[in-house]
């Protein structure tokens, strides 16, 4: 059993959201590995990370309206913006998706389906450099 590990600094240009599927399928193909199990980890708790579709651009920008719909900046009731209006919604919004993903690794590939790509999800309106853990494990 080998492991490794790798932090991916993501730049983001404000809400919405980023691909990250190729520079991590390349560093797991760097790795060599056939069977094994990758987590994907994002060290923030203003920025999210998805799993989604990769063909049609639409579905990512009607993600980020749904999700600015859901919960808008500017509530009344917000006690948390320390940073901003966007701070306490950003905060929501990964609270309702996710910070970490496994995915497997089979024949030395993440096991995606055909229209599946790995996504940091900003939150916040303006720019971030986010750092996404990769931690990986498995057999040659």
């Amino acid at each position: 059993m080998k492991q490794f590990t790798r932090q991916l600094q993501v730049q983001t240009r404000g809400k919405g959201l980023y691909s990250i599927t190729n520079p991590v399928a390349a560093w797991v193909a760097e790795q060599k590995l056939k069977t094994g199990m990758l987590t994907v980890f994002i060290q923030h708790t203003s920025a999210s990370l998805l799993i989604q579709e990769n063909a049609d651009p639409d579905v990512c920008r009607d993600l980020n309206e749904f999700f600015g719909r859901l919960v808008p900046e500017d509530a009344p009731w917000y006690r948390h913006s320390a940073e901003g209006a966007d701070d306490m919604p950003a905060h929501i919004r990964t609270a309702l998706t996710t910070t970490q993903l496994s995915i497997p690794i089979i024949h030395g590939e993440m096991a995606l389906g055909a229209w599946q790509g790995l996504y940091v999800f900003e939150h916040r309106l303006n720019s971030h450099r986010r750092i996404v853990v990769l931690h990986l494990l498995g057999e040659p």
